[in-house]
């Protein structure tokens, strides 16, 4: 990786936090070389406490730096690239991490040429244990995947796949986040009832969903298998399991799923008719 790589952030929330911490553990890009742009300073202390530079334009993110994340909410997009598409060069890559906005609609509000992937992460790369998902454009070379991968790295899993691809990890993994919290929720709440003090029913609850998911990605095993070596026939296990089934989590689940990924899919439908095609 070329250590003299400017990187830049457009928004100063969570993702663009998360994935600077990841970029920077590697130790390949330097803290000087990262800079974030937000109209609001109330998030920059944490980037500054990480050496980073912070500006408020945007216009001036992008002519200092060679890669930018474009990480804000898919309603202001077209706006962020409308303002900075007159400095946006044939040596800029630009990374969307906004839900639902297509490559199409990305690539027609930039200038013809332009380098742009397409990103979903989620939450945990605030702690480096993400899973990442991402597509290329249609001027965009293996080489450019290869780069965002290596930048990646640190942030957790790292995956490269078709954009239909993409609304459903959004679903899965983006809006799924939520769904495990929901259950670690549950899941500590009934030992509440049962008698357990509050506290130390969220951390057994926190590391039961900690270990079980570790477990799943470090074995190999599908989920199936590793629920069936839990139980005992007759023992509490499948009694529990039995009473989840009545209550219909695993369709409940599959349907949140589904319909956080049609939601993706209709914020791109919404982004789509604005985007007009540049042509420098």
């Amino acid at each position: 990786m070329d250590s003299n790589l400017r990187i830049g952030f457009i928004g100063a929330g969570n993702m663009a936090y998360g994935i600077a911490k990841g970029v920077l553990q590697s130790g390949d890009v330097p803290p000087t070389n990262v800079k974030v742009s937000a109209p609001s300073a109330r998030n920059f202390g944490r980037f500054q406490e990480l050496g980073v530079a912070v500006t408020h334009s945007n216009a001036e993110l992008v002519s200092s730096c060679d890669l930018v994340f474009v990480a804000v909410k898919p309603h202001l997009v077209t706006s962020i690239l409308s303002e900075i598409t007159d400095h946006v060069t044939p040596k800029h890559i630009i990374v969307s991490v906004a839900a639902g906005v297509t490559l199409a609609t990305l690539q027609g509000l930039l200038p013809f040429d332009t380098v742009v992937l397409r990103l979903m992460p989620n939450l945990p790369c605030l702690v480096q244990q993400g899973a990442l998902l991402f597509s290329r454009g249609t001027r965009a070379r293996q080489e450019d995947g290869d780069l965002l991968r290596s930048l990646l790295q640190h942030c957790g899993l790292v995956e490269e796949g078709p954009e239909a691809w993409i609304d459903i990890h959004t679903g899965l993994s983006g809006s799924g986040v939520a769904f495990v919290y929901l259950f670690a929720e549950a899941l500590a709440e009934g030992a509440v009832k049962m008698g357990m003090p509050s506290a130390l029913a969220h951390s057994i609850a926190a590391q039961t969903v900690l270990g079980a998911g570790q477990l799943l990605r470090d074995s190999g095993k599908h989920p199936a298998q590793l629920r069936s070596e839990v139980c005992t026939p007759g023992g509490t296990t499948i009694f529990g399991l039995h009473a989840m089934e009545q209550g219909g989590v695993r369709a409940a689940t599959m349907t949140a799923v589904e319909t956080a990924t049609e939601r993706a899919r209709e914020l791109g439908r919404k982004s789509a008719p604005t985007a007009t095609e540049n042509r420098k």
